[in-house]
């Protein structure tokens, strides 16, 4: 197990999982930096925040410390990862957090086949082109995001899912103010992208600052 710290956190990752340029990102303080920045620039008192696809736990870690435990809760498909993140969250003082296990879907219940890779930051839900070489087929519980927004009213999403967010942030965002979301063409394209920024648009959303890269900040 090794250990980084990032903006005052301490995060620890199994040495298996540090693949591709995992390592190079925790060790620079890149990893995850966009959204870090976004979140922290439009946090305010009083709101309630959703990460879906938590990770590490360090995106819900850096919300619990400017919103309180009880107002941030992660979704996480991966259970290796789901205890990683919640190991995380208790060594920086936040053992509150709740982190729940499964993948999100636009609607659906029971459970969904998720690809665990080795490289966790890597796993996603089948994709366009089927499932990567490398990739186990698990079954975990799906987490439909109505559900989700109805029974813990976030008022700030956080939303990185390896391409899922097609689907997912396509849907009604009912109470939902801002929107922090990774995008990721190379699963579905420009046109994807377009898809998500004019469903947002049609409920309300404009661009807000923080936006960098495949990162982008949506408000109303």
């Amino acid at each position: 197990m090794r250990a980084f710290t990032l903006r005052g956190l301490t995060l620890y990752v199994p040495e298996a999982a540090l693949k591709g340029n995992l390592e190079r990102a925790l060790s620079s303080g890149r990893y995850e930096n966009h959204e870090a920045d976004a979140l922290l620039r439009h946090l305010r008192p009083g709101d309630r925040m959703l990460d879906l696809g938590a990770g590490l736990g360090f995106i819900c870690a850096l919300a619990a410390g400017v919103l309180g435990e009880d107002a941030v809760l992660g979704v996480e498909a991966g259970p290796e990862t789901v205890r990683l993140a919640r190991r995380n969250l208790a060594a920086n003082g936040f053992p509150g957090v709740k982190v729940l296990k499964g993948a999100v879907v636009a609607a659906g219940e029971g459970e969904v086949e998720f690809g665990q890779r080795p490289a966790f930051w890597a796993s996603s839900l089948r994709g366009p082109d089927g499932w990567p070489e490398n990739a186990e087929v698990i079954r975990v519980p799906a987490r439909p995001l109505g559900k989700l927004l109805a029974k813990f009213a976030p008022t700030v999403v956080s939303c990185d899912i390896e391409g899922g967010e097609l689907e997912v942030l396509t849907q009604p965002l009912p109470g939902v103010r801002l929107v922090v979301f990774e995008t990721h063409p190379q699963v579905y394209g420009a046109d994807g992208v377009a898809r998500i920024v004019a469903a947002l648009a049609a409920q309300g959303f404009v661009e807000a600052e923080g936006a960098k890269k495949d990162t982008l900040v949506f408000r109303r």
